[in-house]
């Protein structure tokens, strides 16, 4: 069984080599760049299954790379984890905003680097569903291919928009707060993360077009599907 493969965009020696040594140490197949152009000619030619990508690059930035792969066909089923310094909040949504599936902040553990990338990974596998198709109205979602279409429109989302969705499907009527969906859907649970589930989210609804509010908002508490 082939190994899964990392692509690592870091310009900073030290960090790429210490992000480098524990994801082989963990199984992982892994190439890396130092540069944005780099990224996007090794993304292309070895089609790894995830991007890990800091966003202060040389020359092309983590934003442009990131837009790039996602608006290429070639590489838009990447899953991408990016690496923004603390505190940047704007970053980090802005980030999200462009299909990147998680982000991790600077200073970061081994550990937590690994921990995202197995559940990111987890996440992108198209595994048996629990219900293979659900439709209503103009809204169908086929689980088994992982489309979606809006009013017959074949409506892409990322493996992580997907998951959300899926989950509020399956979970229909209930509320589900932010805590539960970073376990149920992100498979980790982080102080502090939880603007990550919405800003998917809102990303989501944009994407489901008239449906956009059957994903209701309970202030205060998280969000409910109610088709």
């Amino acid at each position: 069984m082939s190994r899964e493969k990392i692509l690592v965009v870091e310009d900073e020696e030290d960090i790429l080599k210490l992000l480098e040594y524990h994801l082989v140490g963990n199984g992982y197949e892994v190439f890396t760049a130092i540069s944005g152009l780099e990224a996007l000619r090794l993304a292309r030619r070895h089609q790894p299954d995830l991007v890990l990508l800091d966003l202060m690059l040389p020359g092309l930035d983590g934003f442009e790379v990131c837009r790039e792969l996602k608006q290429d066909s070639q590489t838009s089923g990447m899953a991408v984890i990016m690496l923004t310094a603390r505190g940047e909040e704007v970053d980090r949504v802005v980030g999200l905003e462009l299909g990147a599936d998680d982000y991790v902040t600077k200073p970061f553990s081994p550990r937590e680097i690994v921990l995202r990338i197995k559940a990111v990974l987890r996440r992108t596998k198209k595994d048996a569903p629990a219900t293979p198709i659900w439709e209503r109205e103009g809204l169908r979602i086929e689980e088994e291919s992982h489309r979606v279409f809006v009013d017959g429109q074949d409506t892409e989302l990322t493996a992580t928009e997907f998951r959300l969705l899926a989950e509020m499907i399956h979970s229909e009527g209930k509320v589900m707060n932010r805590d539960q969906l970073l376990n149920t859907v992100w498979g980790y649970q982080f102080s502090g993360y939880s603007r990550t589930v919405d800003t998917h989210i809102r990303r989501l609804r944009k994407k489901l077009g008239p449906y956009a509010d059957w994903v209701e908002t309970i202030r205060g508490v998280g969000y409910r599907f109610q088709g």
